[in-house]
């Protein structure tokens, strides 16, 4: 049944309140600080979606001097107590969005695994149960757009409620039905003018802003009633129970025949053949055959599933109708606008033709009410379509409402009109999506749309309108992750542009990063990923997180930028142990770990790092062990390929306490005789013109060679 539309304020506010919000209480603030007090002014969060604005002010701004100085609370109401998705109109499309991409990626999966199953097969890729996937994605699809709610019944129920309080339907939703009754559900072919009986009960009150409806004048009618003492003897009364028969609403009209004064109990006596006239009408209507599976709760009819028998009762009920409407009961019914008026409603319910465009407002109700008592068994889109001529002659309109100009291009059977009216009324989400329901079980619109184009550039249709979706989503920051679900649907161009879209992102924010790394692991795009992480490390090295920026190179294994960074870094952690600059730099280090392969050139600084610590704790006094631990990291090192050659003298310098070892040797021959080698090839090097002088003492040189030479004495003396 039809409702009545609660008022839902304005959905194009970026910011909803409610009304009361527009005098907000102002409070009087108290304080006993003393002079002098600077005016100030306070702007915070109260309960809800309150903005609570405090003003404190010194004596000289009061405005009289027997008011003493204080100041002013207010609260600012900045949006009902109900915000719902309907008033938030972005919050509502992201919504949708988000939901609908879901249902989507399971159908698109659906159908590569059965075009690859059908490869196998060499057979058809669309079998029997593709029409059931196709309306479970639907149905999917049709739930995110909202639901007809009600509100709460009452107790005790008003008699005279006609219309139920319930929330405005939306447009799209009523054009998703409308998709879903003609292409998707296959099933309910047989009662499908049933299903248009209903869709129009739902969305009946879209027409009545544009067009007048059945819908407005059941509106208007109840908003009169409660003033009415004696309903038959009003024409709007009559006119509401025509308005509602017609079209179906069965149920508000048997209510509005029981709003009889008939019914009265002090007029049962007097007006007893009036009242069973009026209450064998109203039988007659609830038991109404209807050719459908069931019935909701609350409608009114008798369901027949099947043709025959929906035929012999509909013969029969049409017989009783006759039958009533001979009878000799009339002749007896003392009431003139009673007789008359319950003479039209089984004008009505015979499918008289002049009753039915009288009841009517616009072709639409008189296309359902067609069906309901002419031709209740019309099949066939061809003959529908011819019927809906009919109707826009008897009933035109100056200006069609959307879902009027959808509702021919179906009935015509014409996918170009109807494509263009999904994308000018309802946007790239629409026809996205509503593409997999055109194309259901239909040879011609599935060529139409899936046929290559040389004017749109070599693709499709259907891949034209995901490309415009996908760029809709991609201009958007809280949307954009959801576009390469759409664009990796496109065969031709989805891939490239997809690519683009990933480079286009900021890698220097981690989430948005960590994302980009992600999707480009679901659809194998290693290149962008670790181009992107490439990116993201000369970034943050270049703002001066340099721990971040060496550890996405690492990842992107990027060996070219860490050797760069390497160098950059020899030139901080070549000082002296005694520099304060250790600490900065060791946590730099510690990123590289032990594995060479990612760390590039910066493997030495790894090494290079444990050997300060040890030279440290050899400085702290921890000699024997930890001496040792030295002297054996610094071989390493010095054997070690990948330390530079102008870290050499450097670090025998850093060394030359181990060298000098008071107890004994920490080194042996063979390990002295490399160092001394070592120190020879660089004086050679020394002579080199592009050969870059250390900043150590002038006699650095000599300290460490009169070390090892001590050192290689006693070593021989020793062994």
């Amino acid at each position: 049944m039809p409702g009545l539309l609660t008022e839902s304020g304005n959905s194009s506010s970026v910011v909803s309140y409610s009304p009361a919000a527009e005098t907000p209480a102002v409070y009087t603030l108290h304080h006993c600080l003393k002079p002098p007090i600077t005016p100030r002014l306070s702007i915070s969060w109260s309960r809800g979606n309150t903005l609570r604005v405090t003003i404190l002010r010194s004596p000289e701004t009061a405005n009289s001097v027997e008011e003493e100085p204080g100041g002013k609370v207010v609260d600012l109401k900045l949006s009902g107590e109900d915000v719902d998705s309907e008033i938030n109109d972005a919050v509502r499309w992201r919504r949708i969005a988000y939901g609908s991409l879901s249902p989507f990626a399971h159908l698109q999966n659906k159908k590569n695994a059965m075009a690859a199953l059908s490869e196998l097969r060499h057979s058809t890729p669309y079998d029997g149960d593709w029409s059931k996937y196709i309306l479970e994605y639907s149905k999917e699809i049709n739930s995110l757009l909202g639901s007809n709610k009600s509100s709460p019944a009452s107790l005790i129920e008003d008699p005279k409620t006609v219309l139920k309080n319930v929330e405005e339907p939306s447009s799209l939703k009523a054009a998703w039905e409308l998709l879903e009754i003609f292409y998707a559900d296959k099933q309910s072919h047989s009662w499908i003018l049933e299903r248009l009986v209903d869709w129009l009960s739902d969305y009946n009150t879209l027409f009545s802003g544009q067009v007048p409806s059945v819908h407005l004048r059941l509106v208007e009618f109840q908003a009169e009633l409660i003033n009415t003492q004696v309903v038959e003897n009003e024409i709007k009364y009559w006119q509401a129970i025509s308005s509602a028969l017609a079209v179906g609403w069965l149920d508000i009209a048997v209510k509005l025949l029981r709003l009889h004064g008939s019914y009265q109990l002090n007029q049962l006596g007097t007006r007893e053949t009036e009242n069973g006239l009026v209450e064998a009408v109203a039988v007659l209507v609830s038991k109404m055959p209807r050719m459908r599976a069931d019935l909701p709760s609350g409608k009114l009819g008798e369901c027949y599933f099947n043709k025959s028998d929906f035929v012999r009762a509909w013969e029969k009920w049409r017989a009783q109708i006759t039958k009533l409407d001979c009878s000799a009961f009339w002749l007896q019914c003392s009431h003139h606008e009673t007789k008359e008026n319950l003479k039209n409603l089984l004008q009505i319910l015979l499918g008289n033709t002049s009753a039915l465009s009288s009841a009517t407002c616009h072709w639409v109700e008189l296309y359902i009410a067609h069906f309901l008592y002419i031709r209740p068994l019309t099949s066939g889109l061809e003959s529908m379509y011819v019927l809906a001529q009919k109707c826009i002659q008897l009933k035109p309109t100056s200006s069609p409402h959307k879902l009027m100009r959808l509702i021919l291009g179906i009935l015509e059977e014409n996918t170009e009109v109807v494509l263009a009216e999904c994308s000018r009324s309802f946007g790239p989400w629409m026809i996205a999506h509503a593409t997999e329901l055109l194309t259901a079980g239909s040879i011609e619109a599935e060529i139409l749309l899936k046929e290559e184009r040389d004017k749109l550039g070599g693709i499709s249709i259907e891949e034209s309108h995901r490309l415009v979706y996908a760029q809709v989503l991609s201009s958007h920051a809280l949307t954009w992750q959801i576009a390469p679900i759409y664009l990796i649907s496109c065969m031709k161009h989805g891939l490239g542009l997809l690519e683009i879209l990933l480079y286009k992102q900021p890698a220097y924010h981690s989430q948005v990063l960590l994302k980009n790394i992600e999707i480009c692991r679901m659809y194998d795009l290693d290149s962008v990923s670790s181009n992107a992480m490439k990116i993201a490390g000369v970034h943050h090295w270049k703002h001066g997180r340099k721990g971040a920026g060496v550890f996405w190179l690492q990842q992107a294994r990027d060996e070219v930028r860490l050797n760069r960074i390497a160098q950059k870094l020899f030139d901080f952690v070549g000082k002296s142990i005694s520099d304060e600059s250790f600490e900065q730099w060791e946590g730099l280090i510690e990123l590289l770990g032990s594995e060479s392969k990612t760390a590039g050139g910066l493997e030495f600084l790894h090494k290079y790092r444990d050997f300060k610590k040890s030279l440290q704790q050899v400085q702290d006094g921890i000699f024997n062990d930890a001496a040792r631990k030295a002297g054996e990291a610094l071989i390493l090192l010095m054997k070690n390929p990948s330390t530079p050659q102008r870290f050499w003298l450097p670090l025998l310098y850093d060394s030359l306490k181990l060298l000098n070892w008071q107890e004994r040797p920490l080194l042996n021959v063979s390990q002295t005789n490399l160092l001394l080698n070592k120190l020879q090839e660089l004086s050679v090097a020394r002579l080199r013109p592009d050969f870059v002088e250390v900043g150590l003492p002038p006699q650095a040189l000599s300290s460490v060679r009169v070390a090892l030479a001590t050192n290689l004495g006693r070593a021989i003396l020793e062994e």
